[in-house]
């Protein structure tokens, strides 16, 4: 027995069946990562959360959450966010080179919010799904989950 489960066939548990059907990470848009350091309610909505191993952070989302802290639309610690998250192995942050970032992002003409653009880049250069709840991104970015 691993973890309070029972094990199968020797060396395979049913804990690494559970991770064997996992995708590896998400890269989550910047608002589903404020849901769930609030721990909104509203993270019900989002079912496709727990099929990942870890979450993957764009350093995009941190300079917006900054950005919406001076607009006065949030109220949060970014400090100590930043310390707490480098702790937290839930999550990755992922240092997308720039130049490719912003060549992606050219061709991402169907929102004129920079932020979006750029993160629907990062998550074409890593190859990631990108996680969101935007009914945009959704409609036409098609490895939005």
């Amino acid at each position: 027995m691993v973890l309070g489960l029972e094990t199968n066939q020797g060396f395979e548990t049913e804990i690494s069946k559970i991770f064997m059907n996992r995708s590896p990470s998400v890269l989550l848009d910047t608002h589903i990562f404020l849901w769930i350091l609030s721990e909104s309610k509203r993270l019900r909505e989002v079912k496709w959360l727990s099929e990942y191993s870890y979450w993957t952070l764009s350093p995009i989302s941190l300079l917006e959450i900054k950005f919406l802290q001076e607009i006065g639309r949030i109220d949060l610690d970014l400090s100590g966010v930043l310390l707490n998250l480098k702790k937290d192995s839930r999550f990755k942050i992922d240092n997308v080179s720039l130049e490719p970032l912003c060549f992606a992002a050219l061709d991402i003409t169907w929102t004129r919010d920079p932020f979006d653009r750029l993160l629907v880049a990062h998550s074409l250069c890593r190859g990631l799904p990108l996680g969101t709840c935007d009914k945009l991104i959704r409609k036409e970015y098609s490895s939005a989950v």
